[in-house]
């Protein structure tokens, strides 16, 4: 057995890797936070502790068994929890880095409680960089890559099929596309009937592109109200918006 003074060292110790692991998500607004990452982590030490010291003077040989079978259960049980911050809304998918961190804390729980510190720190490190630093890196690569383009608009049969011809004489790819309808009660185009709706297109734009006559182009389909891109504060609009 392990002195109680390590014992509570490698509690302490995992429950401050999760912590920080935990603050950077809470800070981006994510769905697991900082109570969570910090329960995970705090958890997967205890019972790898549990594993390795809390059956000792049992099973045949009297030490207690093989010590990564219960801590082999964690691993698995932790992808449960994780598959619960996964959420999916039409094509979009958020959450899986949130899910990735919890499973990871999980390992770093079980290797600070095996008295494994070098691995355990060194893999926390890690994450901390790769949430913060590379999420920063990823957004610079890909923005001058990939922009989204958002439309204000109302409803109409073939209207996204048009955008799609004007978007295709740009040689733009188009990689997503996200509708948003804030009438809840409105069931697509019905008796003539039009709602105004929002439309996000993450698209890919090549090299010779002229923004002046893309715009002017996209503006001119019908229903049409404005477009921009997003997080732009210029919006081109129709001239019976203006």
């Amino acid at each position: 057995m392990i002195s109680t003074s390590e014992t509570i060292l490698r509690l302490v110790l995992s429950a401050i890797t999760g912590g920080l692991v935990g603050m950077e998500r809470e800070a981006n607004n994510r769905p697991a936070g900082l109570r969570t990452h910090v329960l995970v982590t705090l958890g997967a030490t205890l019972i790898m502790l549990i594993s390795m010291y809390g059956f000792e003077g049992f099973g045949i040989d009297g030490k207690g068994g093989d010590p990564a079978r219960l801590a082999a259960q964690v691993v698995s049980g932790i992808g449960f929890l994780g598959a619960g911050t996964i959420l999916r809304t039409d094509n979009n998918i958020r959450g899986l880095t949130t899910a990735a961190s919890i499973w990871v804390c999980g390992g770093i729980g079980l290797a600070i409680g095996n008295g494994y510190y070098i691995g355990g720190l060194a893999t926390a490190g890690i994450v901390l960089f790769t949430l913060k630093s590379l999420g920063v890196l990823e957004k610079k690569l890909f923005k001058k890559k990939y922009k989204t383009l958002l439309i204000q608009c109302k409803e109409r049969p073939g209207l996204v099929g048009d955008i799609g011809q004007v978007l295709g004489k740009n040689n733009v790819v188009i990689k997503d596309i996200k509708v948003i309808n804030e009438n809840d009660d409105y069931d697509g185009y019905e008796n003539g009937e039009s709602y105004f709706i929002e439309l996000y297109f993450m698209i890919k734009i090549p090299a010779k592109f002229s923004n002046d006559k893309f715009f002017k182009e996209i503006i001119q389909i019908n229903g049409i109200q404005d477009a921009m891109w997003e997080g732009s504060t210029r919006i081109y609009q129709t001239e019976e918006n203006i």
